[in-house]
């Protein structure tokens, strides 16, 4: 239903809000990265196996943002950290940050974006090894309009660069993708991915077929307020294993969830986690071997989030 505003030549059309979500509800698709992201992450997000980890977030009054991650493999004992400060200046779409890690790399990103053009984002990454003397640069655009989102990247090597495009289309929940990759010293296309999918509002299909070699997909559903559901399926050509998995994400109350996923080899990876109070989070994680239960080698994990 469309209304009109005001009288005679002066009338405007006026569209209700909920119209309008439903109208614009793929009016911009996601990058091919984030392409099938709500079933990625029930596989990913809410556990950390064989890992005790620390994430500290900070901002300053004048807006620097600061973010320190530490943590440790409990198989090997070994330990890193990271260190990332970020400034943002919303007049000119600037943002700057910079990135340190205990392997001794340093890394800086430049990032302008919708200043050149609406929807345009350029992004110069930079990275330096102080001990090796190593250095690498790639240059990065992003276009995103109306039922397209399109990406491509330059690595600089003085061999030739790496050049990686990507794009995807969408219209009225489906969308389709394509990225590759294209080696200028060896004038080789590296990579060349398909990807077909649809998106509603509770429900996402995902697949994609890699090098033509590598097929996969996934199945998303958001089954109401408290429980989201996923089904991962994987096959390569030349081999007879395909690999299944299935996952699901339940919200106990508003400060505490829980995650689940097991896969066709036995694996059961169990996550919980609770929000102590604003700002403080902690997530426990568990991975079982079941054809190995009584033998050991099962992981465990712990996470503490810390926002101030």
């Amino acid at each position: 239903m469309y209304l009109y505003w005001g009288r005679g030549n002066g009338a405007t059309l006026y569209c209700p809000p909920q119209l309008r979500r439903k109208k614009d509800i793929m009016a911009v698709p996601p990058a091919y990265s984030d392409l099938g992201k709500s079933a990625k992450d029930l596989f990913s997000k809410g556990y950390g196996f064989g890992t005790v980890k620390l994430d500290l977030k900070t901002k300053s009054q004048s807006g620097v943002e600061f973010a320190t991650s530490g943590s440790s493999n409990t198989d090997t004992g070994k330990a890193g950290g990271n260190l990332e400060t970020k400034y943002k200046v919303k007049d000119l779409g600037l943002s700057f940050s910079q990135k340190w890690n205990t392997d001794n790399t340093l890394v800086t990103e430049v990032t302008l974006e919708d200043q050149l053009a609406q929807g345009l984002k350029l992004t110069f990454d930079t990275s330096f090894v102080p001990n090796t003397g190593k250095k690498s640069g790639k240059l990065k655009t992003g276009y995103k309009r109306d039922y397209v989102n399109l990406g491509c990247d330059v690595d600089f090597d003085f061999a030739g660069p790496t050049v990686h495009m990507a794009a995807v289309m969408g219209y009225e929940g489906w969308l389709a993708g394509y990225q590759m990759a294209f080696d200028t010293a060896k004038s080789k296309l590296v990579q060349n991915n398909f990807s077909l999918g649809y998106k509603a509002g509770d429900f996402q299909l995902h697949t994609n077929v890699n090098d033509g070699t590598e097929f996969g997909g996934s199945v998303y559903q958001k089954v109401n307020d408290e429980l989201e559901t996923a089904v991962s399926l994987a096959w390569t050509a030349g081999s007879n294993n395909t690999s299944f998995a299935i996952a699901a994400k339940y919200q106990l109350d508003k400060d505490a969830s829980l995650s689940a996923k097991v896969n066709n080899g036995s694996l059961i990876g169990v996550g919980y986690t609770q929000n102590l109070r604003p700002g403080v989070k902690l997530t426990l994680s568990a991975l079982i071997d079941g054809k190995n239960f009584n033998t050991g080698g099962h992981k465990v994990g712990m996470g503490f989030e810390l926002e101030a």
